[in-house]
């Protein structure tokens, strides 16, 4: 049986008719692939936002102690947490528990190092797998009991959260000292979480569009029957994407708690969650299914962060920000709807 062959219509130009144009007609073909790339909006309101509170504000805004702030501090954690929930969005999924796995992740980390005298790469090694074990349980409970993913991560969420809180009896706690200097990698020096979250990026964005994984997660999300029937294991895929999703989490968790230098059992939750889906779903990632962009998400994790940041710095009240990332979510549902129905008007299907 034949495998499927999932194209990604948006690099397709076809061209005018005659293949002729001359440079008028070079010039619309250009514009008419740029304007079919699903990025091109969330980039374009991108610079929007930067050009506007950079220019209105040059003195606060534009700063290496606010580009901190804006970058490593608000947007890397929503950017790395997102790559797994775009993953999970188009092969049909999400994980509403990932919050949590970010805050048991440096919790693991601390118990291991302090009451079990672990060394802090073992231990840290260790969270990250414990985040992909979370994943693993997450893909069990949907893909092999057939629970829908939003109850299975629901559940799991309020497990890992009671967790937390009662080995920790609610209280914060200090980064061990063994672990320090590892820390300073990972996201103690002030751009290490941005740093981080832009060479995942490239990675996972290679991973998506250039590689077999992406292929069959896409086509998993866009026909499941389909998949199957050309010999896709959907049930591997969904496994996977949920450890990768797993393990961002728990990278994040680590990240936050070395750069506050504090292990907090009120960190995480399902505010970084919502976020990520965010941020996805505002770059171009389809919720249910069968398309999506790392690179948009990466840019509307930017775009949340600027938004956030802005507001900070212009004194204007935090409550009305739900409102607008509400807003944001519905008009890039309905942009990403019409526009879908463009690019098959387009490309005669």
């Amino acid at each position: 049986m034949s495998d499927i062959t999932v194209g990604n219509r948006d690099s397709i130009d076809t061209g005018p008719p005659g293949g002729g144009g001359g440079g008028g007609g070079g010039l619309r073909s250009a514009l008419g692939v740029l304007a079919r790339q699903r990025e091109v909006t969330v980039l374009a309101v991108t610079i929007v936002l930067l050009l506007y509170f950079g220019l209105k504000y040059p003195t606060t805004f534009v700063s290496n102690v606010n580009a901190v702030d804006l970058l490593s501090e608000n947007a890397a954690p929503i950017m790395i947490i997102a790559i797994g929930e775009v993953f999970l969005l188009i092969c049909g999924e999400i994980d509403l528990s990932v919050g949590f796995i970010y805050t048991l992740s440096p919790f693991i980390m601390y118990f291991l190092i302090t009451y079990y005298h672990f060394p802090a790469f073992l231990a840290i090694i260790a969270a990250l797998l414990m985040g992909a074990i979370a994943g693993w349980v997450n893909g069990f409970l949907t893909v092999t009991l057939g629970l829908p993913s939003f109850i299975t991560t629901l559940g799991t969420g309020f497990v890992l959260n009671g967790i937390v809180l009662t080995t920790s009896h609610a209280y914060p706690v200090e980064i061990p000292a063994k672990a320090e200097t590892l820390g300073r990698f990972i996201g103690t020096d002030p751009y290490s979480q941005i740093i981080w979250a832009v060479i995942l990026v490239a990675i996972f964005h290679i991973v998506l569009t250039q590689t077999r994984w992406g292929l069959h997660t896409i086509a998993t999300g866009g026909n499941l029957l389909g998949a199957r029937e050309s010999g896709i294991n959907v049930g591997r895929i969904k496994y996977g994407n949920f450890m990768i999703t797993g393990v961002m989490g728990a990278l994040v968790g680590l990240q936050v708690a070395f750069y506050n230098n504090t292990v907090d059992p009120s960190a995480g939750g399902y505010n970084p969650m919502f976020l990520a889906v965010t941020a996805a779903v505002i770059g171009g990632t389809a919720m249910l299914g069968g398309q999506g962009t790392i690179l948009g998400a990466f840019l509307g994790a930017i775009v949340i962060s600027t938004i956030s940041d802005g507001f900070n710095i212009a004194g204007i009240n935090a409550n009305p920000q739900p409102i607008i990332y509400g807003g944001a979510i519905l008009i890039a549902m309905i942009a990403n709807v019409r526009l879908a129905r463009l690019r098959a008007q387009g490309s005669g299907v």
